[in-house]
């Protein structure tokens, strides 16, 4: 079965969420190119994201995110997967919402730190109690993750296989998601 993209479909949540690997995958699902706003800002500097908050801070960080996402959206439609910053930011969801659909993937704290604790990778978790700072990350940013368009609940066992069914499947059931079977 073909699918057809009318909008990005753009991926939030916090890290640990599977927004890249599901995003992967969701392109290949709908025929769609998968893009990653923090490779491409990666790309766009020539270094990592650690490299940029070090040198340049997290406030420099966030206008080059807004910067290259925009970028982004002006191009054809894909699945975009964001860092777990860039909802956060009112322009970037003025942005969102006009040229895309956001999707929430929604994971508990538990599965969230399960995934991301063994990685050194996450700037904002290199603190003294980094579980600490990924639980306060949690209760500030699920509100305003809650505005997304479409939230798709992951779960303890759900693999990224799973997942992105689950997301192709409730994009199809959401009016207005932009994502819809081809015809013939």
């Amino acid at each position: 079965m073909g699918y057809q993209l009318s909008k990005t479909i753009v991926l939030v949540g916090l890290m640990g969420a599977g927004k890249t690997a599901v995003g992967n995958l969701l392109g290949q699902k709908l025929g769609a190119a998968f893009l990653d706003s923090d490779h491409e800002i990666e790309k766009a500097a020539n270094m990592s994201i650690a490299e940029i908050f070090t040198r340049d801070g997290e406030e420099f960080f966030r206008v080059k995110e807004s910067q290259v996402l925009e970028r982004l959206l002006k191009g054809a439609p894909c699945v975009l997967s964001t860092g777990g910053g860039a909802f956060m930011s009112d322009v970037n969801r003025i942005l969102i919402s006009k040229r895309s659909v956001a999707v929430w993937l929604k994971a508990d704290i538990d599965l969230l730190w399960s995934r991301v604790r063994q990685k050194n990778t996450r700037p904002l978790l290199e603190t003294e109690n980094p579980y600490k700072t990924l639980l306060n990350l949690y209760k500030k940013r699920n509100p305003i993750y809650a505005q997304a368009e479409v939230v798709v609940e992951s779960q303890k066992g759900l693999g990224v296989e799973e997942m992105a069914s689950k997301v192709v499947t409730t994009l199809l059931n959401t009016p207005n998601s932009g994502v819809t079977v081809k015809a013939g």
